[in-house]
């Protein structure tokens, strides 16, 4: 298996908290010595498969062996983008037999658990191996520093722990 990551900040809204928690996943990897992609939908056109989506696919897509997939809490599931992302993708060559690790992110209380299963089902549709330690991260406003980096030591620990375990996976 592929042993190349990619973190996928799952919406397209600029400067979200999503993005800031896919941030902090991508520096705690190369702490521990995992260099990692950071694959953000801002002005990403998902809305058919285009050019942009196929030099997607070949320089990033393709290539990873193990996605880390960070979505927000869009009333009570995943961003329609990252939804259309898989659409608009070989499904095939891009997710077939890969494995996923999810991060629901929300300034609610319950850190995306809805959309974390619904995307759950659509990656299991894509044959993805989905690791069962999910997080869900809640009350996401309330645990960043201004610069985003999270400030919360519980968030660090069980951010931490899930990546040794998603390596080892």
């Amino acid at each position: 298996m592929n042993s190349t990551y990619t973190i996928v900040s799952g919406t397209n809204r600029t400067g979200s908290n999503t993005i800031k928690i896919a941030r902090q996943y991508q520096r705690m990897l190369e702490e521990k010595g995992v260099p990692a992609n950071l694959l953000t939908l801002e002005n990403l056109d998902v809305s058919s498969r285009n050019d942009q989506i196929r030099e997607l696919e070949n320089r990033l897509l393709i290539p990873t062996g193990k996605f880390i997939f960070i979505s927000p809490e869009y009333n009570g599931s995943i961003p329609g983008v990252l939804k259309s992302l898989f659409d608009s993708s070989d499904i095939q060559h891009c997710w077939w037999g890969k494995k996923a690790l999810l991060v629901g992110v929300s300034t609610g209380r319950a850190g995306n658990l809805r959309g974390m299963e619904h995307l759950t089902g659509i990656l299991h549709y894509l044959k993805m191996l989905v690791y069962h330690h999910k997080l869900p991260i809640s009350v996401v406003n309330v645990l960043l520093h201004p610069d985003g980096s999270v400030k919360d030591e519980g968030t660090l620990r069980a951010i931490n722990q899930q990546l040794d375990e998603f390596i080892a996976f």
